[in-house]
């Protein structure tokens, strides 16, 4: 299937959006309200697919457990079930079984876990026998996904002798730690994180209920557009925060560059294009990996030579995304210069020739990263575009609600 996005005759642009919730938050505390046994609800849970799957695992009653392309829930439900009593299998798409786990299944036999490798070492599927896990002492590279410490630290409290984690070299992805260690201590989990050491002891989750705060990288694609409209144009956000556990709340002060200001009210964020800066961006995301996409397609649109650091887990995501956005750029006349973790172009690396459609690479920020460019290319096409269920579901009818057009056709 194939969208042709078609942008409004009049570039000034505005409405009201409710972005879904975190999907982030929601599968953390998915997690943590399982292993606190509460019985009371997870408000404003997100809902699309990754959250889905965990969902679905975290209730059924089956032992086989088939999360497709959800990375998140892979890793975070790998820990999960190596603490859980019960013989399990966890599998995925076929991208996810050429996503690597071995980080983390290392990490877990080091506590006491018996996992075993169902087809290729090193990636999943997993076969995995459950029990009570002693804990200890381990390191761990500080550079690999947060999501492997973020899993070893939810199941941390309930391990015999706790968990002190020694995180080795640079540590990325910082906020998305702290944000795991947040919502601990909103469960009752007391944590000390002094330099590279992070110690957890054995204790007791607080049965809670929880609300879901709204996705602040949802939120990175309606900075972007605001950003491609003409000036003036001002989009409510409602469901952000401020005072944000998301690592990439940071959108609101980066695209500050572009001449998007951020308004913070009781309800929400109000979005506003003002008279931007435009030189030349140079930006680290290590902190804010999710980001790339929507600032590498932005900086092409708007023309502003940028050098992007920081990208050291994009070759492992959904797809390989520095190789995808060096691709996909391509097509819209933006030749791309890459290192294992940068993306750079110098402003004047282009040509004229536009090619269509866009692919996604069943990446789901992919899709709505281009999609914007209906603001500067006309009829853009977005190959296999309902990929974004993956976080946004609503996606779609969103730029239809501030009259984007959207024409469905096929390969």
């Amino acid at each position: 299937m194939i969208y042709e996005i078609k942008a409004p005759a009049c570039k000034k642009m505005g409405g009201k959006v409710q972005l879904p919730a975190s999907k982030s938050i929601s599968n953390r505390a998915l997690i943590m309200h399982a292993l606190s046994q509460s019985k009371q609800p997870i408000r404003n849970i997100a809902q699309c697919d990754d959250t889905d799957v965990m969902v679905k695992a975290l209730t059924s009653h089956s032992n086989a457990i088939d999360i497709g392309a959800a990375g998140t829930s892979m890793r975070f439900l790998t820990a999960y079930l190596s603490n859980t009593p019960g013989d399990w299998t966890i599998t995925g798409s076929e991208r996810m079984k050429q996503r690597p786990i071995s980080i983390l299944v290392d990490a877990l036999k080091n506590l006491g876990a018996e996992i075993e490798y169902m087809e290729k070492e090193g990636f999943p599927p997993l076969r995995i026998k459950g029990k009570a896990l002693q804990g200890g002492e381990i390191h761990l590279d500080g550079s690999v996904s947060s999501q492997y410490i973020s899993a070893l630290l939810m199941v941390a409290p309930t391990m015999a002798k706790g968990l002190t984690l020694i995180l080795d070299g640079k540590i990325i992805s910082q906020p998305y730690i702290r944000m795991t260690l947040k919502m601990l201590e909103e469960f009752g989990i007391q944590a000390d994180w002094n330099d590279n050491v992070i110690r957890i002891a054995h204790q007791a989750y607080n049965p809670i209920s929880y609300e879901v705060e709204s996705d602040w990288s949802a939120s990175s694609y309606w900075y972007q557009i605001c950003a491609l409209a003409e000036m003036g144009s001002e989009f409510q956000l409602p469901g952000l925060r401020q005072e944000s556990q998301q690592g990439d709340s940071a959108v609101a002060k980066m695209f500050e560059h572009f001449g998007v200001v951020t308004e913070y009210t009781k309800e929400g964020v109000t979005i506003k294009h003002v008279e931007p800066t435009k030189g030349h961006l140079q930006l680290d995301l290590v902190n804010q990996p999710d980001l790339a996409q929507t600032f590498v397609v932005t900086c092409c649109l708007l023309n502003v030579s940028f050098e992007i650091t920081g990208l050291e887990t994009l070759k492992i995501k959904e797809t390989d995304r520095i190789v995808a956005l060096k691709n996909e750029c391509a097509k819209l006349g933006y030749h791309l210069q890459e290192t294992n973790s940068s993306l750079s172009w110098k402003g004047n690396e282009k040509t004229a020739t536009q090619e269509s459609p866009i692919l996604t690479y069943k990446d789901h920020r992919m899709a709505m990263a281009f999609a914007p460019a209906a603001l500067c290319f006309p009829n853009i096409q977005i190959e296999d575009p309902l990929v974004v269920s993956k976080s946004y579901p609503g996606y779609w009818d969103d730029l239809k609600s501030v009259s984007f057009e959207i024409k469905e056709g096929t390969v």
